[in-house]
């Protein structure tokens, strides 16, 4: 069964945020500016069903005559990058950095068949399905983006200026972030997951880091002057949600180097840091390893692994963190 569904939340000015139709993996934010005489997409959807209905409600917020020919996209991570093929003919931005991650993950269509072949009776394969089997990619094609950057871009739309800014690796090696100064608002890309009371979110996922860069790029975000942030994924924040993401990020970093100096390998520690249960609303604290992971390669300079064997660590530890289902099976 494929995701659909998904809110438009108007920011003013011109201004919108597509809302996915819940938390989990895959599920992103994406943004949309529209000027009389031009409109473009800050990321995009997942997959052609969930970007179809993104363009479809774009659509009718469009002045007669303008179309959606320019994704700015925050990073190359398929779930804000491969919906950029419902738009054929738009231009495609990202970092020049960003080109090394394009390489790092599989195709949509090596996913699509990775999900819908995996064993469901392994840990990975069950993992893969139960959170990845609701995206449909068994048609889409590889995005090659049109346009690359380095360090600063200024873009203009219509009287909107767009100051398109390049980061240092944090969530992964091509980060971006975007603000749009006449809505005094930012779209932070994965360098923020976002949670609040009302709408609990999930515990980021990291896999180029050092914390202390993804710390860096939060400030940048606050120092731009944003009241407004819309993160990656999460619901939309204020100034002052950033900076308790930032205190977020501070303890996993923390715990991160204390667990390294005593020895206790990766994966352990990242099992200790879900078993103190310091953020328990937040969801997919198996995704902890990830960046745990990634804060150790920094520290002791050891390579990065294939995505596959890290999600299949992620898998392992979910299964074993996860209540029991119904009936009693683990």
């Amino acid at each position: 069964m494929s995701i659909t569904g998904g809110d438009i939340v108007d920011l003013g000015t011109g201004l919108y945020a597509w809302m996915p139709p819940k938390r989990g993996w895959g599920l992103a934010n994406c943004g949309l500016l529209v000027s009389p005489r031009g409109a473009l997409w800050i990321d995009t959807p997942y997959d052609p069903v969930l970007a179809g209905e993104f363009l479809v409600e774009s659509q009718k917020r469009l002045p007669d005559g303008v179309s959606v020919d320019r994704v700015i996209v925050t990073h190359a991570n398929g779930d804000h990058f491969w919906g950029a093929g419902v738009l054929p003919d738009a231009e495609i931005i990202v970092t020049r950095e960003a080109r090394e991650h394009i390489h790092y993950d599989p195709t949509p269509q090596q996913q699509h068949a990775l999900v819908a072949g995996s064993d469901p009776s392994t840990p990975l394969g069950a993992y893969l399905g139960r959170h990845f089997g609701g995206f449909d990619w068994s048609a889409t094609e590889a995005v090659t983006p049109t346009t690359y950057f380095t360090g600063e871009l200024e873009l203009t739309l219509g009287d909107y200026a767009v100051q398109v800014s390049s980061l240092p690796p944090a969530h992964t090696a091509g980060d971006l972030m975007v603000y749009l100064p006449s809505q005094r608002t930012a779209f932070s890309g994965d360098v923020i997951f976002s949670s609040t009371p009302e709408q609990p979110g999930d515990h980021p996922v990291h896999w180029a880091g050092p914390l202390a860069h993804v710390i860096d790029a939060c400030e940048r975000v606050l120092a731009t002057g944003a009241e407004v942030i819309v993160p990656g994924h999460g619901p939309v924040l204020d100034r002052a949600g950033v900076r308790e993401h930032m205190a977020y990020l501070d303890h996993v970093r923390e715990r991160a180097h204390a667990l390294h100096a005593a020895g206790v390998p990766a994966t352990e520690a990242a099992r200790r840091v879900i078993a103190e249960g310091r953020y328990p609303a937040l969801g997919l604290p198996e995704r902890l390893v990830v960046t745990i992971g990634s804060e150790y390669r920094h520290l002791d300079g050891s390579e990065l692994p294939g995505v596959l064997d890290v999600m299949a660590e992620v898998a392992a530890v979910a299964r074993e963190i996860e209540p029991p289902r119904e009936g009693g099976a683990a």
